[in-house]
């Protein structure tokens, strides 16, 4: 082994955390136009998404599920109740918990975005088994980091 295999290359392009940047601003940047259609920006999407998965949860749960701090959760909501797509309220169980439900007019939107996954795809030209490979790929490098992550603190 060279001392540049063992030790990482510092060439920009050679940066597995610059690639993953690079696609997720691109990917982010595909999903721009199917998005403004619905009204939505990407991490309202993302939100409504575990909605329409999970159903009411709490704001703790949902950022979680989106790997987020509570801190960018709360303006996000916000706006998504401004819009009227989600309802907050206090859980009667537990004063401190916030529940988070979509409203009908969320559900009404739930069927215009079923067509988002499948229009990505066409546009950047991903085939369904391809598409699922890269996934697989960046949960196991998700996994890894977070673990490594871990390990460091």
């Amino acid at each position: 082994m060279t001392n540049e295999e063992t030790e990482g290359s510092l060439l920009l392009d050679e940066q597995v955390c610059f690639a993953l940047y690079a696609a997720q601003r691109a990917v982010t940047a595909a999903y721009r136009p199917l998005l403004d259609e619905l009204g939505l920006t990407y991490p309202q999407y993302l939100v409504l998404l575990v909605l329409w998965e999970h159903g009411e949860t709490t704001v703790k749960e949902l950022a979680s599920a989106l790997r987020l701090d509570y801190g960018t959760m709360s303006p996000l909501l916000k706006r998504l109740e401004g819009a009227g797509l989600v309802r907050r309220e206090r859980a009667a169980h537990d004063e401190r918990s916030v529940l988070v439900a979509p409203t009908g007019r969320a559900e009404e939107l739930r069927e215009r975005a079923a067509r988002v996954p499948g229009a990505l795809l066409a546009a950047t030209g991903l085939e369904g088994a391809e598409a699922a490979r890269l996934r697989e790929e960046l949960w196991r490098l998700a996994r890894r980091a977070e673990a490594a992550a871990r390990r460091s603190r």
